[in-house]
């Protein structure tokens, strides 16, 4: 599934470059692993910036020991979309979502 969302100017660079790798969200769109997340650099005075950058969830990690609050989940970013095997199963231990 495909999601476009919003992303303070902040943290938009450091995803671009790299040095940011996770994002935590609201889990209000049923995210899962192999997702693909158009992050839209937007500020509340000017709005949309026009720029944007792909990534793809490998990894959800949800309500984790209460640390990060209830409804939330931190998700792993890559540049590629995870790999599936012929028989549907993600390849790589790292393509895993755990469930809350």
């Amino acid at each position: 599934m495909t999601h476009e969302l919003k992303i303070l100017p902040k943290y938009f660079e450091p995803v671009v470059y790299d040095k940011k790798t996770f994002e935590i969200r609201k889990n209000d769109r049923d995210y899962h692993v192999g997702d693909k997340l158009i992050l839209k650099e937007w500020d509340s005075e000017t709005g949309y910036s026009g720029n944007q950058v792909v990534r793809y969830v490998s990894y959800i990690l949800f309500n984790w020991e209460n640390a990060i609050g209830e409804g939330y989940c931190i998700m792993s970013l890559k540049h590629t979309p995870p790999t599936v095997g012929l028989d549907g199963e993600l390849n790589e231990q790292s393509d895993y979502q755990i469930s809350p």
